[in-house]
C-alpha cells in the first residue's frame, strides 16, 4: 500500500512531537536478566518463539551455514536500489531471494525474483552443482521451519524455556548474551527479527551514505526507525547531550541493578492489564519519573500504519486464539529474503531513539507484504573474520558483542519494550498477530551476520503464473488471419480496451521493466528466469501492435463519432499513464546512484524500451501518438 503525501507528512510531525516531548528521556525496556522479563514476555509478547541453536540438527546447521557461505562467495549478496520517498537509495544490507520458482517478493517499488531453491523434484540446470547444492540446504530449513512453526505449544513448554533463559543470565552475569542453556530444546531469546521482513522483512535496512532515511525495508513502518533529516537534526542535539555519560548500558548477561535507568532499563514493572489506565511501577529512580509521567500525556499516540487500523483493541500481547488468528491450514513459506549484514562496513548506524536499546542495523518495522497473520521464521548464523573470506570458523570469543532483536508494541510507550540476544545458529519465530500489533528491529552486534528470514509472501500478483495468465488474457484480443497474417481487434468496447491497456502496462511497468532495472543481475548466477523474461518481452510487442490498432481505430472516420470518442479517451489515458511511467523507468536507469554500480549490476534500460528506436517492429513515437490522440478529441 503506498502511503499518500499527506499521510507520510502528518506521520512525521506526530513523529517529532513524540520525540520532543519524550525529550532525553526513554520508555522503559527490559533484558533477560531484568526482574519482570519473563512476565513480559508471556503477557506481552508471547508471539514470540525461540528456538535454541542445539536443538536444531547439527548437520542441518553445517548445510545451512555452508550455503550462506559459498552464497557470500559467488557473489550473490548484492544491494538493492530502493525508492524510498520518491527518492532512490542503497539498502545498507545485501541480500538474495530464494523461494518456489517462478515467484517474486516486492518491497519499496522494487521486485525481487526468485532464485529457486532446489528440491529433490526441482533438479535443474540453471545453476551450477554448488549453487545448486546451496539453494538445496536451503530449502531443507525451510522445510524444517514449516513442519516446526505449527507444532509448537503454548504454556507450560514456553514457560519453562523462559525460565531457563533467565536463569543461565543470572548465574552467568559475566557474559554477554550467554543465555544458553543445555536444557532447552525449543527457546531462546534471540534479537534478529528485524531482517525479517522483508523486510522485509524486509522486512528494514540501515542508513546508507545515499539516504538520510531509516528503516527503508519496510514503507509501511516508517513511524519509528525513519527519520527526516529535521528528526535527525533534532534527535542529534538531544543524543549529544546523553553521550556525555560516562556509564554504558551493561550487557545483558551483567546483573539487572547496573543498568542505567537513563538508557530506559526498567527493572521494577509490573503487566499493566490491557485496557488499564493506570501505570503500575516500583523503584522509579529520579530520571524515570518523567517518562511515568508521559505514559498519560502521550497516550493519544497509538497510530498505527494504515495497513494495521483493523488491529484489535488490546494493546501489549498478541492474540492467542490460533482460530482466529493462525494462517489457515499448515504453513507453507514461499521465499526467503537471505540478509548479509557486516556492521564494520555500515556507515552511521544510528542509536535507537525511543528507548535507548544501542546501535540498529534495521530500524523499527513490520514485515510487509505477507499473507495475513502467516508466521515469519528466521535463522540467525554470525560469522567472523575467517569466516567472511568464505571459511568456516569456530565460535568467537565470548566477549564478541552479540547481535540482539528489540521489540515493541506499535505505537504504544504504556509497555516496555523487550530484547534478546541471538547467538549464532538460533531461530526465533514471529507468531499469531505478532507482525501486526507489534514492531520489531534488529540491533547490531560486532561480527557479521547472515539471516534467512522464511515469509508467506503475499504474491497473487507477484508469480510467474499469474502474469502470464494476464498476458493470455490480454491477447485474446488480438485476431491474426491465417492466410494475410492481417491482425485485428476483435472487441473495441471501451472497458474491454481499458483492462487490456491496463495489463499492458503491468507487464512493462512491474515485470519488464523491474527485471532489467536489477532481477537480471542473477542470470550470472542463475538462468532460471532468462526464457519467461523473453516470452514476456514477445507478449509485451503483440501489446505495442494492439495499441497500435486501437489507435488506428480511433483515427478511422468510418466510426461512430460516440465511439470514437470513448474509445480515444481510453486510449489517452493509458498512453499518458505509460508515458510517465517510462519516464520514471528512464530516471531510474540513469540517476546518479545507478551510475555508481558495476556493469554486470547496473539497471539496463532496454533499446527496445526507446520510443523512437528503429529496432522495435513497430516504431512507436509515444508522444507523438499522444498528441494526435488529444487533437482528435479536440475537434470532436
Amino acid at each position: 500500500m503506498k502511503r499518500s503525501g499527506g499521510s507520510e507528512s502528518e506521520k512525521r510531525r506526530k513523529r517529532r512531537r513524540l520525540l520532543q516531548e519524550l525529550g532525553d528521556q526513554r520508555i522503559p525496556y527490559l533484558g533477560p536478566s531484568d526482574h519482570g522479563f519473563q512476565q513480559l514476555w508471556e503477557t506481552s509478547y508471547s508471539g514470540l518463539a525461540l528456538r535454541r541453536s542445539c536443538s536444531l540438527p547439527e548437520e542441518l546447521h553445517g548445510r545451512v551455514e555452508a550455503a550462506l557461505l559459498t552464497l557470500r562467495r559467488r557473489g550473490c549478496f548484492l544491494r538493492d536500489l530502493v525508492k524510498v520517498r520518491d527518492r532512490d537509495v542503497f539498502t545498507a544490507v545485501s541480500r538474495v531471494l530464494l523461494g518456489q520458482p517462478g515467484t517474486t517478493y516486492r518491497y519499496l517499488d522494487t521486485r525481487l525474483f526468485t532464485i529457486p531453491w532446489h528440491t529433490d523434484e526441482q533438479r535443474g540446470t540453471c545453476c551450477d552443482p554448488d549453487l545448486s547444492a546451496a539453494c538445496k540446504a536451503l530449502w531443507e530449513l525451510n522445510c524444517f521451519f514449516c513442519s516446526d512453526v505449527g507444532d509448537r505449544k503454548e504454556g507450560d513448554v514456553f514457560k519453562q524455556c523462559r525460565k531457563e533463559l533467565v536463569g543461565a543470565i543470572e548465574s552467568k552475569p559475566s557474559v554477554e548474551g550467554d543465555t544458553e542453556s543445555k536444557d532447552s530444546e525449543e527457546s531462546k531469546p534471540s534479537d534478529d527479527g528485524g531482517d525479517s521482513e522483508s523486510k522485509q522483512s524486509e522486512e528494514g535496512e540501515t542508513e546508507s551514505k545515499h539516504s538520510d532515511d531509516w528503516d527503508i525495508e519496510s514503507k509501511h513502518s516508517e513511524e519509528e526507525g525513519q527519520l527526516s533529516k529535521q528528526d535527525a537534526a533534532w534527535e542529534s542535539r538531544h543524543s549529544d547531550e546523553m553521550g556525555d555519560m560516562k556509564t554504558k548500558q551493561t550487557e545483558l548477561g551483567s546483573p539487572a541493578g547496573s543498568k542505567q535507568h537513563s538508557e530506559g532499563k526498567h527493572t521494577g514493572w509490573k503487566h499493566r492489564p490491557a485496557g488499564s489506565t493506570e501505570t503500575e511501577t516500583t523503584g522509579l529512580g529520579p530520571q524515570e519519573k518523567p517518562v511515568a509521567e508521559l505514559k498519560h500525556s502521550l497516550s493519544g499516540y497509538h497510530i498505527e500504519d494504515e495497513e494495521d487500523e483493523d488491529q484489535q483493541s488490546g494493546q501489549g500481547c498478541s492474540n492467542l486464539n490460533p482460530a482466529k488468528t493462525s494462517c489457515p491450514g499448515p504453513t507453507q513459506f514461499n521465499v526467503t529474503l537471505l540478509n548479509y549484514m557486516d556492521p564494520a562496513a555500515m556507515s552511521q548506524l544510528k542509536e535507537e531513539p525511543y528507548y535507548g536499546m544501542g546501535k540498529m542495523a534495521v530500524g523499527w518495522h513490520h514485515d510487509e507484504n505477507l499473507v495475513s497473520l502467516s508466521p515469519v521464521a528466521v535463522y540467525s548464523y554470525s560469522c567472523h573474520d575467517d569466516d567472511k573470506a568464505g571459511v568456516s570458523s569456530e565460535e568467537g570469543p565470548a566477549e564478541k558483542g552479540c547481535w540482539r532483536i528489540g521489540l515493541k508494541v506499535a505505537w504504544d510507550i504504556h509497555t516496555p519494550g523487550l530484547t534478546l540476544p541471538l547467538q549464532s545458529g538460533d531461530s526465533y519465530y514471529l507468531r499469531d498477530d505478532l507482525n501486526r500489533t507489534h514492531q520489531h528491529c534488529v540491533l547490531a552486534g560486532d561480527s557479521a551476520r547472515f539471516s534467512s528470514t522464511h515469509r508467506v509472501a503475499e504474491c497473487s500478483t507477484g508469480t510467474l503464473d499469474y502474469i502470464q495468465s494476464r498476458c493470455r488474457e490480454a491477447l485474446s484480443n488480438l485476431s491474426t488471419d491465417p492466410e494475410t497474417g492481417t491482425h485485428s481487434l476483435l472487441s473495441l468496447l471501451p472497458a474491454t480496451l481499458q483492462g487490456y491497456e491496463e495489463i499492458h502496462n503491468e507487464v512493462e511497468f512491474e515485470w519488464l521493466r523491474q527485471y532489467w532495472f536489477q532481477g537480471q543481475r542473477y542470470t550470472r548466477f542463475c538462468s532460471w528466469w532468462a526464457r519467461p523474461m523473453g516470452q514476456l518481452e514477445n507478449d509485451w510487442r503483440e501489446m505495442e501492435l494492439m495499441t497500435q490498432l486501437l489507435l488506428a481505430a480511433v483515427e478511422e472516420e468510418g466510426q461512430p463519432e460516440e465511439g470514437r470518442r470513448e474509445m480515444a479517451e481510453t486510449l489517452l489515458t493509458a498512453l499518458t499513464d505509460r508515458q510517465q511511467h517510462r519516464q520514471t523507468w528512464r530516471d531510474r536507469c540513469h540517476s546518479s546512484l545507478a551510475q555508481t554500480l558495476p556493469p554486470e549490476e547496473a539497471p539496463v534500460d532496454r533499446p527496445f524500451w526507446a520510443d523512437d528506436d528503429p529496432s522495435m517492429p513497430l516504431p512507436f513515437d509515444l508522444a507523438d501518438i499522444i498528441n494526435r490522440v488529444e487533437s482528435l478529441l479536440w475537434r470532436m
